[in-house]
């Protein structure tokens, strides 16, 4: 399903190869909040050093836009306060866009969209409707659109949450939860791929939540200016082929959600 990772050293040697750059604004320096813990959109490699796909679409954006950029790590929950407390100046790090969010933050047009899954014991289940699933604890991070969604749908499940989409599978593995609900692609690599995943699967078809909405780049409200650039270098870096050679190093299938 997936391919093998690249981390962010190498991304972006191979990103400035293929990256033709448009007329942007004179360079200017960026803090990124990144979270790190979330593979295989962003962790850190064994010599400490931060990769995945949001780390490296984070590198080709500075790189559209010649910016000097830093990433900042950041616990994922704190990650809006951090930017509108100016921590950093803006958020790569899988944020689905909600309208709950914008109220908060703006966003850049999607980078990429993937469904979510349901994860049991193999053969648990026969389907993820909430009839099957009645009486059933299920696990999810917290303070997500996937949370939401289970605490609209499944009212007859217990809802459990975890502080990282990593830790969903954690709480899974011990027994504290029948089910785990999460990405598709972070529980077909981080967990079923594993030791830890063996006798689970993914049950039923992908769902997805918010059908176009996509994740997005986050920016402070009074960024504009800002929200603008990363449009354009997202759209450029589509345009000139890049986008599409660093999410084939990463998936065998289509993540842009066009």
């Amino acid at each position: 399903m997936l391919k093998r990772y690249v981390l962010a050293a190498a991304g972006a040697a191979i990103l400035s190869a293929i990256i033709v750059q448009p007329s942007f604004a004179q360079a200017t320096k960026l803090r990124i909040g990144v979270e790190g813990n979330y593979p295989p959109f962003s962790m850190i490699a064994p010599d400490g050093k931060l990769g995945g796909f949001d780390i490296d679409i984070a590198n080709a954006v500075c790189a559209q836009m010649k910016a000097e950029c830093s990433f900042v790590q950041q616990e994922f929950d704190g990650m809006i306060p951090a930017l509108n407390a100016k921590k950093f100046d803006l958020i790569v790090a899988s944020m689905t866009i909600t309208e709950a969010r914008r109220k908060s933050v703006d966003f850049s047009d999607p980078y990429y969209d993937v469904p979510s899954r349901f994860v049991a014991k193999a053969g648990a289940f026969a389907d993820h409707s909430p009839a099957s699933l009645k009486g059933k604890t299920i696990v999810v991070l917290r303070n997500s659109p996937r949370a939401a969604y289970l605490a609209e749908t499944y009212k007859d499940s217990t809802i459990v949450f975890a502080g990282k989409e990593t830790e969903v599978y954690m709480e899974l593995a011990v027994g504290r939860a029948d089910v785990g609900f999460g990405s598709s692609v972070v529980s077909g690599e981080a967990f079923l791929k594993k030791p830890e995943g063996k006798g689970y699967a993914q049950i039923g078809p992908a769902i997805r939540i918010g059908a176009g909405s996509g994740v997005g780049i986050a920016v402070r409200k009074d960024d504009e200016a800002l929200r603008t650039q990363i449009n354009a270098a997202l759209a450029a870096f589509k345009a000139n082929g890049g986008y599409k050679a660093l999410a084939d190093k990463y998936f065998d299938f289509d993540i842009s959600g066009s």
